[in-house]
C-alpha cells in the first residue's frame, strides 16, 4: 500500500495563538473559484436540480472567480434555515472570524474567506445548522487551539464532536509521519462513522481547497492532489456525490499532469464545432420522437471530463478522436415507468448495438446510482450512448447522500441510499474492532472504496454488491462474520466451485459451513473486501496468540543474541520498551513479532539503543541473517508457522524463513525460485531456519513421471509409491499430442528428504516408467 501523503493545511498561517478578540465583520472577501454548471454540448431544457457545484470540465482552475462572503452564504441559508437557526450560525461565524484574525492563507486573502467558501458549499447541499456552525469553525480547534469544552458550552456538544471529528491529530506523537496520516483518516471516518456530516463537510473543505491551489508550489500541489485522487474521490464516489466526484479528479488532473489538461481542453474546445451539426440533428430527432409518444422528458447533451477523456484514452489505448467520436445524451423523464417507455422509444429510433444495456434501475449501483444506459446507432453511423432517469433519480446521482438529506431518528425515516450509506459507515465500525493499528485500518477501508461492483445473489434472491474481483469468502463475510469464519465450501449457481473463484454479475452463492472450520491465513491472499481481511487476520491474531507469542520469543532472542544481549531484560528497559512501542505487554510485542507485525532486528536494535548503545535507528543489516542463531522448525507449530506451497519444503532441504505481516513465519526452500525474487525486494523480513530433530509428522511433496501409455501403468506406481510407506493425496495426468507419453503428477506424504530419495529409487524400477523427479516450485 502506497503510504498517504500529508494532509497539508493550504495556508500560510502564523503560530498557534489565540487571537485578540475584535468586532465582528461584515463581510469578509474570499475565493470560491470554480463556482460554475457544468457545461452542457446543446440542451432542448434546462439541466433539472440539484444545485451544481462542479467546475466546468473546460475550465482551467484559477485562484479567484468570485468573492466568498458572509452575506452570500446568509441568502443561501435564510432559503431552508429559521431565523433562530440562522442566528446561531452567525454566531458561529462570528466566533470563527475573531479565532482567525490575522490570519492569512498562501493567497494572501483572509483565512476566514476558507471556512466561509466550506459552509457555502455545504449550503448547497441544504445541509442542517449544525453542520454549517460546523463548517465555520472546523479550523479552530486545530490552528487556534480552541479546547473541545469551550465549543461545547458556546455551541453544544454536535457541533463540537463534528469539529472535533474535523480536526487532525497534531499534538499526540507518533512512530512516523506515515502512521500519524493514518491515524489522522482513521478518526476521520470513524467520526464518519457515527454522523456522516463529518465526511460531507471534509469533502467540502478539500473541494475549496483543491479549487485556490495554484498559488502552491508544484511539488506540494502534486502531493494533495495524489491524495485527493486516493482517498477523498473514492469516498465521494461511494457516498454518490458525483459533482464533487467529478470536479475533484479534474482538479487533481489539472495539478498533476498540467500540459496534459491544458492539451485536453484546447482540444475538446476545437472539436465542439465539428459536433454541433450532429448534436443538434440528435437532439431534434430525440425531442420528436418522444414527443409523439407523448413523454414528458428533458434532452440534453453532455460532456466527458476532462480527466474522463484522459482515463479512457490510456486504458483503452485509444486516440482522442475515438473517445470523442461516442456522443453522450441524458433523457430525463417525469415518472418511473416512462423510464422503460423512453427506452423502448429511443430504440425503435436508433438501433441498439448489442451487449450496451445496463438496467441501473432494477440493481442499482452500490452508491444509490439509479439510470437506464444503452448505446445506440446514431445517424452517420456513430455510436450515441443515452442515460434514461427520472428527476429524483437524477438528484440522487447528482448530489448521492445530500440529495435525500435528513436528520430523524430511526431507520424508518431514512431513505433506500441512506440506509446502504448506514450499513457501509457501520462496516468501518466492525473493521476497527477487528484492527490492529491506524496503516491497517486505512489499508482495510480503501480497498472498499473501489467503484467498481459486482452483484450476486443470495440463495432466497437478496442481492449483494461486492468489489469487482471478490470471492465467495467475500461474500461470506458480507453476511456475517461468524459465517465467514465458518466457511468451507462454496457452490456458485448450483455447480460446486473454488474458494478462490471470482464472483460474476448474477452468480447465485450458497455457502456451507463447518462449526469446527476455522480461518485459513491464505484466505488473505485472495479476499477483496477490506471487512473479510480485518475478520480474517483478527482471527489469525486472537486464536494461534500463544503460537505468535512463542514465535516471537525466538526470533527476538535471536535478534538479541546477535547483538551480545540476554534475552532476559530488566524491568525499566521492558517499561521503557511497551511506552515507546505502544505495546501494552511483552506478550504483545512478542505476538507482533511472531505475526511479523513488528521486525525482530529493529526491536532489538531498539533495546540495544536503550541501554546505551548505537543509535536505534542505525541501518540494519539485511544480510545478517545468514550469521545468526537459526529458529528451529518441527512443522507442527500450527498456522503461525506455516510450509510454503510453492516449494514445499521436507526435512533434510536446505530452507529459509520469511516473516509476512499478520501471517506468521512462511518457510520455502533455500533455491525457491519465488523465495529468491521476494527477498531481493524485502531482504529484512528474511531469517535463518533449521529443522528441529523431533519430527513427528509427515510432510507434503510433489513428484512428476514420465510414463509410457499402457494398460495397469498408474496402478502399478500407485501400488509402488504405498509399498514405500507413503500415503498419496492427489494425482492428475497430462497427456502429449501423439498420445504416446503421459505426464503423472503426485502430491505425497513422506518423513523426509531421504524417505523421498528412496520411494524415487523404488518408483524409477517400475515398468513404463521413463523418468521420474521431484517437482520444486
Amino acid at each position: 500500500m502506497n503510504p498517504i501523503p500529508a494532509d497539508p493545511t493550504l495556508s500560510g498561517k502564523p503560530a498557534r495563538a489565540k487571537q485578540p478578540a475584535k468586532a465582528p465583520a461584515a463581510a469578509v472577501s474570499g475565493a470560491n473559484a470554480g463556482d460554475s454548471t457544468v457545461s452542457t454540448i446543446a440542451s432542448s431544457a434546462p439541466a433539472p436540480a440539484p444545485p451544481v457545484i462542479s467546475s466546468s470540465p473546460l475550465a482551467t482552475p484559477t485562484l479567484t472567480a468570485g468573492v466568498a462572503s458572509v452575506t452570500h452564504l446568509t441568502e443561501k441559508l435564510a432559503e431552508y434555515m429559521t431565523a433562530a437557526d440562522l442566528k446561531k450560525v452567525k454566531e458561529a461565524y462570528r466566533f470563527s472570524d475573531e479565532m482567525h484574525l490575522g490570519q492569512v492563507r498562501k493567497s494572501g486573502e483572509p483565512y476566514i474567506s476558507h471556512p466561509i467558501a466550506v459552509a457555502e458549499i455545504c449550503a448547497d447541499w441544504k445541509l442542517d445548522a449544525q453542520a454549517i456552525m460546523a463548517a465555520l469553525l472546523h479550523d479552530v480547534m486545530e490552528d487556534q487551539d480552541v479546547k473541545k469544552d469551550e465549543l461545547i458550552e458556546r455551541f453544544g456538544a454536535p457541533v463540537a464532536n463534528l469539529v472535533d471529528g474535523l480536526s487532525k491529530l497534531e499534538k499526540i506523537e507518533f512512530q512516523s509521519q506515515i502512521e500519524a496520516q493514518a491515524e489522522n483518516f482513521r478518526k476521520m471516518l470513524l467520526a464518519m462513522a457515527s454522523d456522516v456530516r463529518v465526511i460531507l463537510i471534509k469533502l467540502a473543505d478539500r473541494l475549496h481547497n483543491m479549487r485556490t491551489m495554484e498559488v502552491m508550489a508544484p511539488a506540494k500541489k502534486a502531493r494533495i492532489s495524489s491524495e485527493t485522487m486516493e482517498v477523498y474521490v473514492p469516498i465521494a464516489h461511494r457516498l454518490g456525490l458525483n459533482n464533487i466526484y467529478r470536479e475533484l479528479q479534474d482538479l487533481s488532473f489539472s495539478h498533476l499532469y498540467p500540459m496534459r489538461y491544458r492539451t485536453l481542453g484546447k482540444a475538446v474546445k476545437a472539436a465542439r464545432g465539428n459536433r454541433r451539426e450532429v448534436v443538434k440533428k440528435i437532439l431534434e430527432s430525440v425531442k420528436n420522437t418522444l414527443a409523439m409518444a407523448e413523454i414528458e422528458a428533458e434532452v440534453y447533451g453532455r460532456e466527458k471530463t476532462l480527466y474522463g477523456i484522459y482515463k479512457k484514452m490510456r486504458s483503452k489505448h485509444l486516440s482522442f478522436s475515438q473517445v470523442l467520436d461516442v456522443y453522450g445524451f441524458r433523457v430525463v423523464v417525469d415518472s418511473f415507468p416512462n423510464c422503460y417507455v423512453a427506452l423502448g422509444t429511443l430504440h425503435s429510433l436508433y438501433k441498439p448495438m448489442p451487449g450496451k444495456f445496463k438496467d441501473y434501475i432494477a440493481i442499482r449501483k452500490l452508491n444509490g446510482y439509479q439510470s437506464l444506459h444503452t448505446t445506440l446507432i446514431g445517424p452517420y453511423g456513430t455510436p450515441v450512448e443515452f442515460q434514461i432517469r427520472t428527476q429524483e433519480m437524477h438528484r440522487t446521482a447528482e448530489s448521492g447522500v445530500a440529495a435525500h438529506w435528513l436528520y430523524k431518528n430511526g431507520d424508518a425515516n431514512m431513505s433506500d441510499l441512506q440506509q446502504r450509506t448506514h450499513a457501509w459507515l457501520q462496516s468501518l465500525l466492525d473493521i476497527q474492532q477487528q484492527t490492529g493499528d491506524s496503516a491497517e485500518f486505512l489499508e482495510h477501508v480503501k480497498v472498499d472504496l473501489f467503484p467498481d461492483s459486482v452483484y450476486v445473489f443470495t440463495p432466497k434472491s437478496k442481492i449483494i454488491a461486492l468489489p469487482r474481483g471478490a470471492t465467495p469468502i467475500d461474500f461470506a463475510y458480507s453476511i456475517h462474520t461468524g459465517i465467514g469464519d465458518h466457511t468451507v465450501s462454496v457452490t456458485i449457481n448450483n455447480e460446486p466451485a473454488s474458494l478462490r473463484t471470482e464472483l460474476r454479475n448474477g452468480d447465485i452463492v450458497e455457502i456451507v459451513t463447518d462449526s469446527s472450520s476455522r480461518p485459513s491465513p491464505t484466505w488473505l491472499s485472495f479476499v477483496r473486501t477490506g471487512k473479510a481481511r480485518s475478520a480474517i487476520r483478527h482471527h489469525l491474531r486472537t486464536i494461534n496468540l500463544p503460537e505468535s507469542i512463542t514465535l516471537g520469543q525466538q526470533l527476538l532472542a535471536q535478534a538479541l543474541s546477535s547483538l551480545g544481549m540476554q534475552s532476559d531484560l530488566e524491568e525499566h528497559l521492558i517499561e521503557r520498551l511497551l511506552n515507546e512501542s505502544s505495546a501494552k505487554s511483552m506478550d504483545e510485542l512478542h505476538a507482533d513479532i511472531g505475526i511479523g507485525k513488528r521486525m525482530a532486528a529493529l526491536v532489538a536494535r531498539h533495546i540495544f539503543g536503550l541501554r546505551g548503545g548505537e543509535s536505534a535507528s542505525a541501518p540494519v543489516d539485511h544480510n545478517s541473517a545468514a550469521e545468526l542463531d537459526p529458529v528451529t522448525i518441527c512443522g507442527s507449530e500450527g498456522v503461525s508457522v506455516q510450509l510454503a506451497p510453492c516449494c514445499l519444503p521436507i526435512p533434510g532441504d536446505s530452507i529459509i524463513g520469511q516473516l509476512r505481516r499478520d501471517q506468521g513465519l512462511l518457510v520455502h526452500t533455500f533455491d525457491c525460485t519465488l523465495a529468491k525474487r521476494q527477498k531481493a525486494k524485502e531482504p529484512d523480513r528474511w531469517i535463518a531456519v533449521k529443522w528441529g530433530t523431533e519430527l513427528n509428522r509427515r510432510f507434503d511433496s510433489r513428484i512428476k513421471l514420465l510414463i509410457n501409455n499402457e494398460k495397469g501403468i498408474l496402478a502399478r506406481v500407485a501400488a509402488e509409491i504405498g509399498e514405500s510407506d507413503a500415503n498419496i493425496i492427489y494425482v492428475g495426468m497430462d497427456e502429449d499430442k501423439e498420445h504416446v507419453l503421459h505426464q503423472l503428477r503426485f502430491t505425497i506424504q513422506v518423513k523426509d528428504r531421504v524417505h523421498l530419495a528412496g520411494l524415487l529409487r523404488n518408483v524409477r524400477r517400475v515398468a513404463g516408467v521413463n523418468r521420474i523427479l521431484r517437482e520444486r516450485s
